[in-house]
């Protein structure tokens, strides 16, 4: 496993980010969810081969993912310092009016929560799940920034807004003197690289790290060529044919499963591989419901693709409208 700071804090996190979306309650968020117990060799497999950096949120499996989260990385860890806890905010979780978004109403009671569930005093990364039409940023960014201050919050993140939102709430930050965000978790993988337009960009200028979402395009690009097996999720999933499916991904799905062959390796570690030699790129954040994904996720960070690979996998993407 390798480390690297995320963005330009000192905060060292390992190359793969273990998303705890798969963990929790199949009878309260979907039925491709692990419950705890088959959730535990998992974890254990990730911590194992070097991973210390897991990404949940409240609304997994409605505040679930974080207690499963927060139990079982207490069994496999034996100090809080050795891994790297984030969660985040804005999805409800409740059923009241101030149960959403980010207020201070809200961001104040939902860092507490999370830290009940999580079984811990703070969070290494707290972030915004989504940007808030409703509430002014500046009451957002105030309110991170006291989340920080009280010790709740070592840094703060955003995911999945435009460029401007982002480098508007940055501004922000800074005139005030409040916490900068650190991270963008975005979405990003070689079936959507529109992000590639404005945000990339402007997270490789400002030192911003990058923890994409979905890198393999929800399982699309480890079924490359027929190599990879279908998931429960794959066949419940809704937002495959929201977000892929647009012209060019056959063609980069023809290019994942030729270097895979050529290399002899699963289509996954090809994917992988590509996103983490992208600019800015911290830590991709896999799903796994299976070791193999877990292995597979852990042998690409060893995976060195040539620079001829890298530009044959990206040039038959169509760009396409941007999706959050």
């Amino acid at each position: 496993m390798e480390y690297v700071r995320l963005g330009r804090t000192g905060m060292k996190v390992s190359r793969v980010c273990l998303g705890m979306m798969s963990f929790g309650d199949p009878e309260r968020w979907q039925g491709w969810v692990l419950d705890e117990e088959r959730s535990r060799p998992l974890v254990r497999r990730a911590a194992e081969a070097g991973v210390t950096f897991f990404d949940t949120a409240d609304v997994y499996s409605f505040g679930t993912s974080e207690e499963v989260t927060g139990r079982l990385l207490r069994e496999v860890f034996t100090r809080r310092e050795e891994y790297v806890l984030a969660t985040k905010v804005f999805f409800p979780v409740g059923e009241a009016v101030n149960d959403a978004g980010l207020s201070r109403k809200h961001i104040m009671s939902a860092i507490d929560a999370s830290l009940t569930r999580l079984g811990t005093d703070h969070v290494d990364l707290y972030q915004i799940h989504r940007w808030d039409d409703a509430t002014p940023i500046e009451e957002t960014m105030e309110a991170l920034h006291d989340v920080v201050r009280a010790g709740k919050a070592r840094y703060i993140g955003a995911s999945s807004m435009f460029a401007w939102q982002f480098a508007k709430a940055q501004h922000v930050a800074e005139v005030n003197g409040w916490t900068r965000f650190v991270s963008m978790q975005d979405h990003y993988n070689l079936l959507y690289r529109e992000e590639e337009r404005e945000m990339v960009p402007l997270c490789v200028d400002q030192g911003v790290g990058m923890i994409p979402w979905s890198p393999l395009a929800r399982g699309l690009l480890a079924r490359a060529g027929g190599d990879g097996q279908g998931t429960t999720r794959a066949g419940e999933d809704g937002r495959i044919e929201e977000l892929y499916g647009g012209p060019g991904d056959a063609a980069v799905l023809r290019r994942v499963a030729e270097t895979a062959a050529e290399r002899g390796v699963p289509a996954a570690q090809v994917a992988l591989a590509w996103l983490m030699a992208q600019p800015g790129v911290s830590a991709p954040i896999i799903g796994a419901t299976k070791e193999r994904h877990i292995d597979d996720a852990v042998a690409a960070v060893d995976l060195r693709l040539s620079d001829k690979e890298l530009a044959s996998l990206a040039e038959p993407y169509v760009t396409r409208p941007v999706k959050h």
